[in-house]
C-alpha cells in the first residue's frame, strides 16, 4: 500500500513539474523584459548615458526643445571656468554685484544686495550649489566685463550679452544643436526669445563640465560656507545644495532646475568603483559614471533616483555584452 502511494506521489510529482517550470519560465521571461524595456515615466524628458562613452542606455523625448530653468547654470559655470583655465581668469577676484542682477529675480535666498563684493569662486559656488540667480547674473557681468567683445553693427553690447555669446558658442562646439541660452541663468519668465534645450544637449553640457575637477568638487557639495563684503563689514552665508540625492547610490553631483515652463528638473551624476577586465595579457580599466536628465518631472527625486537604478541595470547588460557602440546611440 505504501509503494502505491509512494508511486502515486512521484506520478502526481512529474505532472506537476513540467507545467510548474513552464509557469517559472514564462515568469523569468517577463521578469527580464520588464528588466531591460523602457519604462514610461512622467517627466516630459529623459535621458541615461554613460559619462565616459557618451553611449545612450535610454531616453524618452530627449531631443525634444524644452525650457530648463537652473540647468543652464552647467554651461554658465562651464564658460567661467574655461575663461580662468585658459585666458589664466583669476577666481579669487572680488567682484561687485550690479543692480541689474536683481531685475526680474523673484528669489534671493542668499540675500545679496547691490554693491556686495565677492570673490567669483563663491560666486560659482552659490550659483551651483543653491542655485542663486543673483551669483549666476553677476558671473556672467563681471567675465564679460573681461571678454573682447564681438562687432554690434552699432547697437549696445552688454558684458552679460558678450558672455551670453560664449555660452553659446561652447554649446555649438559641444554640438548642442538644438539649444539657445538668452540669460545666465535659465530664467524663461517674460524673456523673449525664449530659452530652450534638450536631454541630450543637458548631457553633452554635463559631460564636458564633469570632466573638470574643480566643476565636479562644486557641485558635490552638500553644504558650503561664503563669505562677501557690504559696507566694509565681512558676511558669511552657509549654501545648502538643492539635489537631495547628493550622497545616495553614489551621487555626486550635478544640479536641479526649475521654472514655471521647465517645470521640476534635474541632472544626477552616479560613480561606481572602475571595472578592471582582463584579457590576455591586456588590463582594461573601464571608470564607471552615469549621468541621468529628467525634465518637466512631477517628482524629480523619486523620479530621479528610479531612473538612477535603472541605468545601473541596463549598464551592466551593456558591459556583460561587451559594450556594443552605435552610432545612433552617440551622444
Amino acid at each position: 500500500m505504501r509503494r502505491q502511494l509512494h508511486r502515486l506521489r512521484c506520478s502526481r510529482f512529474n505532472q506537476i513539474t513540467p507545467l510548474a517550470t513552464r509557469i517559472l519560465s514564462c515568469f523569468a521571461v517577463v521578469l527580464a523584459f520588464a528588466c531591460s524595456a523602457p519604462i514610461a515615466r512622467a517627466a516630459q524628458a529623459y535621458l541615461i548615458v554613460d559619462a565616459r562613452t557618451g553611449y545612450i542606455l535610454e531616453s524618452q523625448e530627449s531631443r525634444q526643445k524644452r525650457q530648463v530653468g537652473s540647468l543652464t547654470k552647467i554651461i554658465t559655470a562651464s564658460v567661467v571656468m574655461d575663461w580662468s583655465e585658459h585666458r589664466h581668469g583669476d577666481l579669487n577676484q572680488m567682484v561687485t554685484i550690479p543692480p541689474e542682477a536683481f531685475v526680474g529675480v523673484t528669489e534671493n535666498a542668499v540675500g545679496f544686495q547691490p554693491g556686495d563684493q565677492i570673490s567669483l569662486r563663491d560666486l560659482l559656488y552659490a550659483a551651483l550649489v543653491q542655485s542663486d540667480n543673483v551669483a549666476a547674473f553677476t558671473l556672467a557681468h563681471a567675465v564679460g566685463s573681461q571678454l573682447e567683445a564681438p562687432a554690434a553693427g552699432g547697437s549696445r553690447v552688454t558684458p552679460v550679452d558678450i558672455f551670453v555669446g560664449q555660452m553659446n558658442a561652447l554649446a555649438k562646439q559641444l554640438k548642442m544643436d538644438r539649444s539657445r541660452f538668452v540669460n545666465p541663468h535659465g530664467s524663461d519668465f517674460k524673456v523673449r526669445p525664449m530659452p530652450y534645450s534638450t536631454a541630450e544637449d543637458i548631457a553633452r553640457a554635463t559631460r564636458y563640465a564633469m570632466n573638470k575637477a574643480g566643476f565636479r568638487f562644486y557641485v558635490s557639495q552638500k553644504e558650503r560656507q561664503i563669505s562677501y563684503e557690504r559696507g566694509g563689514r565681512k558676511m558669511n552665508y552657509v549654501l545648502r545644495n538643492t539635489n537631495q540625492l547628493l550622497g545616495h547610490e553614489g551621487v555626486d553631483g550635478v544640479k536641479t532646475g526649475t521654472t514655471a515652463k521647465a517645470g521640476d528638473c534635474i541632472v544626477l551624476s552616479s560613480e561606481r568603483q572602475n571595472e578592471v577586465v582582463q584579457q590576455g595579457a591586456t588590463t582594461t580599466v573601464f571608470p564607471r559614471r552615469l549621468i541621468v536628465v529628467v525634465l518637466g518631472s512631477a517628482n524629480r527625486f523619486d523620479e530621479g533616483a528610479q531612473l538612477l537604478a535603472k541605468g545601473w541595470q541596463l549598464y551592466d547588460q551593456w558591459a556583460t555584452a561587451g559594450r556594443p557602440s552605435d552610432p545612433d546611440k552617440i551622444l
